[in-house]
């Protein structure tokens, strides 16, 4: 991998183990780790606070830089097939420094989901227990700060095994707990446009097709906001691409994946939305999305209205979608952090690839002990404090999927004007995509500078949000000059260049 500058120079194979994973199951790996059970659970009632009705209309928006996004990867994995996807991409379009904090945007917001998946699985753990043994006590044990951590860090370490021994184990796990959380899903939305047409909700809405109408949000910042949530229940898809490597077939069949999930979450997501708003209304009564006593977790708060009896199933949903997410999810960060090391960008101990899994056993143990490590330091200091991160996750989104999205235009910079699919494919639509989280970012934190935004909590005068998050890209500078000094090859670009060849992977 040394060579002098400007040389040719291959790839070697990272030593993960091929050929294990076909389009259905690398979409359902992709709608695991999306979580919609989870995702809507814990962001709607944030989002109804922005944009109240409007929230169909929101999620449409929101889901539109994702699909562009998502086709702009799909490009550029057609073209070098990596498992540092992000990180891959915008090194060899904008070169080292810009392609190391890509990827560190990238750990940043998988390590931040990756405790809240932890902790929301955590918390849905007791409930269902309680729920079982008709004790409320039991669901209180959630809160016992020891307890909590206590039993996050078993659940981390379950997903931390499954996941280090390979894909082949996280598809049979995945396909169950996907499955169960969708067919409850799907029971949910019909109890719930049922008991909204029949009277048996007193806070039901009718169905109104102004609910698509985003013009009828108040101001631009509050629709900013509510596209920046509503982005954060997208994410995921791209866990697609980074197993991009161990796929069977052509080339294509992560890309197609990541697009193919994409529009079956907006479908789902959907479907769930007018559902819910239909049988709970927007207000703050009752089971009113509005009500303070719901918007931390929406299902858990209405659930037993709509489902009656068979309640219970939406605490094991949403615990499965949270637990199978974070096994999941893992696959991420992990193999992000093992294409670094691959290219000399970390310390070559996360190269490191299991003999008899063929997964990258280091990096895997390392994601989950950073995350359920992050989990606890952040449990322990405040409850806001972990919330407030978990919200500065859309910025840690938009930073590395619209650079991703502007990397494509510039690599394929000698091409875009060859053909009008590559126009619109390399040119128009990553831009668009690129621009319009480049937007919302700029949006998000201008918003999240006020002390108002989140939970309310500030540092020297300047909301936590703001601070969390910008303060990790800051955090990321500090660690790539450290990462300089110690492995100056790849920012010399002597691993990883736009020349590098890509992988060699069946047409």
């Amino acid at each position: 991998m040394h060579d002098a500058a400007g040389s040719k120079h291959g790839i070697t194979k990272k030593g993960l183990k091929g050929g294990q994973l076909g389009l259905l199951a690398v979409v359902v790996l992709g709608i695991s780790s999306v979580a919609p059970a989870y995702s809507l659970t814990s962001s709607l009632g944030a989002t109804v606070a922005e944009v109240g009705k409007q929230l169909p209309a929101v999620f449409i928006l929101a889901f539109i830089p994702m699909i562009l996004v998502a086709l702009a990867y799909r490009e550029l994995n057609a073209d070098s097939p990596d498992s540092g996807t992000s990180f891959t991409w915008t090194t060899k379009a904008f070169g080292p420094f810009v392609g190391w904090m890509s990827g560190w945007g990238m750990l940043a917001a998988n390590i931040i989901v990756l405790s809240s998946l932890a902790g929301v699985a955590v918390s849905f753990f007791y409930v269902f227990l309680g729920e079982v043994f008709a004790n409320p006590d039991l669901a209180a044990l959630a809160d016992n700060t020891f307890i909590n951590i206590a039993t996050c860090l078993v659940f981390v370490a379950l997903a931390v095994w499954v996941s280090y021994r390979g894909l082949h184990a996280t598809k049979l796990v995945q396909y169950s707990m996907v499955g169960f959380q969708i067919v409850v899903l799907l029971i949910f939305s019909v109890s719930a446009i049922v008991n909204a047409t029949n009277g048996a909700s007193t806070t039901a809405l009718a169905f109104d097709w102004t609910w698509f109408d985003p013009t009828r949000v108040d101001s631009f910042s509050q629709l900013a906001a509510g596209i920046s949530l509503a982005i954060f229940v997208y994410w995921g898809w791209d866990v697609c691409l980074t197993v991009n490597e161990e796929t069977k077939g052509t080339k294509g069949t992560a890309g197609k994946a990541g697009t193919l999930t994409a529009l079956v979450v907006l479908g789902l997501y959907l479907v769930l939305i007018v559902a819910t708003m239909m049988v709970s209304g927007v207000g703050a009564d009752g089971i009113g999305l509005s009500n303070p006593d719901n918007q931390g977790n929406i299902f858990a708060a209405i659930a037993g209205p709509v489902m009656g009896p068979v309640a219970i199933l939406m605490s094991m949903a949403v615990l499965a979608s949270s637990a199978s997410s974070l096994q999941s999810t893992m696959a991420s960060p992990a193999r992000t952090l093992l294409s670094m090391a691959h290219y000399h960008a970390l310390p070559p101990q996360f190269a490191s690839v299991s003999k008899r899994f063929g997964s990258p056993g280091f990096a895997t143990i390392a994601a989950g002990s950073i995350a359920a490590g992050f989990y606890a330091v952040m449990t322990i200091i405040s409850v806001n404090v972990l919330n407030d991160t978990i919200q500065s996750l859309g910025l840690m989104i938009c930073f590395y999927y619209a650079l991703t999205s502007f990397a494509c235009v510039w690599y394929f910079r000698q091409s875009l004007f060859s053909s009008v699919r590559n126009f619109f494919l390399r040119l128009v639509v990553p831009a668009a995509g690129g621009l319009i989280l480049t937007i919302v970012f700029v949006q998000t934190a201008v918003s999240a500078w006020s002390p108002d935004f989140g939970s309310g909590s500030e540092l020297f005068g300047i909301g936590l949000v703001f601070v969390i998050g910008v303060g990790l890209l800051v955090l990321g500078l500090a660690v790539m000059g450290l990462t300089f000094l110690a492995r100056p090859s790849f920012f010399r670009g002597e691993t990883l260049r736009q020349d590098t060849p890509a992988l060699v992977v069946p047409e």
